[in-house]
């Protein structure tokens, strides 16, 4: 069945049965708005056609000279570098003539290569041939890499459909030199070699993955300009500066941190500048946290590690005696108070969510106690067996409890001799 997500509007369109997750249909993919739009003028229609290689990772447009109409998801033959290559339609109709205006590209480019035919059975098993060497020839490469001892890395290998042409991603800090090795790639995978660099995140966009946020990476999905990212963006939004947490897959900073910098930036445009110092009798208060939400920020004063809750009409009073000399005598904090409710620790495990240490600790005691309970009721059930005494109160006597004695010849009791009275054994 179609995928709900990805809006393919055919089976052929979803490769993943319905689940959208890493290299699935949806990557890097541009919602066909005008997909049932209806032709009105076949003259005047779009004739270029958006088309995707190993599944969205790479996109290009060729040019349909022919009157055959294709639709999303169909399997075509194009142009490629002395040969031909494989592709699926991504985008038809008007959609692509936006596509085009937004990159910067002519519609009418002459040297816009053109689509050959629909994709043929034969185009097909040669296309699957060639794509199950990419595994194989990127484990050697890398081997031929490492044997050279060229700083590098290579990311990803991407074989044309007819195995004449291979692509060679790779990740490089400085300028290599790898001439002989690209002599050596040709000789031995017999096809025209292209060496192409590129960076960190371009390289997550193409193996894709799952962030922390539990979804598909921005760059494997939708994101196709990678903005700088720096450490301000974390402090303007109050974030700790942890490496470990503010960094993605690729070992740079989360791209996601960009998306809501601007909503903050305007609201901190309402807070007093220069009012990272204020001067009161107990000493000179710090600013520490600046909070958009409750429009509070947070002061600290020295010898303590109390935080005091400021609003913003108090800090701008503070502001103003200060600059006429003036030191007041108390900050004058506000209370905050949290309108959350109480959180109840969960019995079960969340393997998805956050877990504390309170609910590790809580189901280990009830571990133990179970366990517990269970080892007394087995000694309970136990019968006495052997020479086990019973105790038996009799009627008679209520206070005295009396033990039956085992019927049969007795044992002889051994005396035990003191240590020190034991006799030498003689020769």
């Amino acid at each position: 069945m179609g995928c709900g997500s990805c809006g393919s509007g055919t089976p052929n369109g979803c490769k993943s049965n319905g689940s959208c997750g890493t290299n699935s249909c949806n990557r890097m993919n541009a919602y066909d708005w005008l997909v049932n739009l209806p032709i009105s003028d076949v003259e005047t229609a779009c004739r270029v056609v958006e088309v995707s290689f190993n599944q969205g990772s790479r996109k290009d447009y060729y040019r349909n000279s022919s009157l055959q109409l294709y639709e999303k998801g169909d399997w075509i033959t194009v142009e490629g570098v002395s040969g031909f290559d494989v592709g699926e339609v991504q985008l038809t109709g008007e959609v692509v003539r936006l596509q085009l205006k937004k990159k910067g590209l002519e519609e009418f480019n002459p040297e816009m290569k053109k689509i050959l035919r629909r994709a043929t059975d034969r185009d097909l098993d040669l296309y699957k041939q060639n794509k199950a060497r990419e595994r194989d020839i990127l484990i050697r490469c890398r081997a031929i890499a490492k044997q050279m001892n060229l700083n590098m890395k290579m990311s990803l290998v991407e074989i044309q459909a007819d195995g004449k042409k291979g692509t060679f991603f790779y990740i490089a800090e400085d300028r290599v030199d790898f001439r002989e090795m690209i002599k050596i790639f040709a000789s031995e995978f017999k096809l025209k070699v292209e060496m192409r660099q590129i960076g960190a995140r371009q390289e997550s966009g193409k193996v894709g993955g799952i962030g922390s946020c539990g979804r598909e990476l921005c760059c494997a999905t939708w994101l196709t300009d990678f903005k700088s990212v720096n450490t301000a963006a974390a402090r303007y939004q109050n974030l700790s500066i942890n490496q470990t947490k503010l960094s993605g897959q690729c070992g740079r900073l989360k791209c996601c941190l960009n998306y809501e910098l601007d909503t903050y930036l305007d609201a901190l445009q309402g807070f007093p500048e220069n009012a990272d110092l204020l001067q009161v009798k107990r000493g000179t208060a710090t600013l520490i946290k600046k909070d958009i939400f409750k429009n509070l920020m947070w002061y600290v004063l020295p010898e303590s590690s109390k935080q005091y809750p400021l609003t913003l009409e108090r800090v701008n009073k503070i502001r103003t005696l200060n600059n006429q000399n003036i030191i007041p005598d108390e900050l004058e904090a506000v209370e905050v108070v949290s309108n959350k409710a109480l959180e109840v620790e969960p019995e079960y495990v969340d393997v998805v969510g956050h877990i504390t240490l309170k609910s590790l600790e809580k189901s280990d005691k009830k571990r133990k106690d179970r366990s517990r309970e269970h080892r007394g009721g087995q000694q309970q059930r136990e019968a006495p067996k052997g020479n086990m005494m019973i105790q038996k109160r009799t009627p008679n006597d209520p206070s005295k409890n009396v033990a039956p004695r085992k019927e049969g010849p007795q044992r002889p009791q051994h005396k035990r001799r003191p240590p020190g009275n034991n006799p030498q054994k003689r020769d």
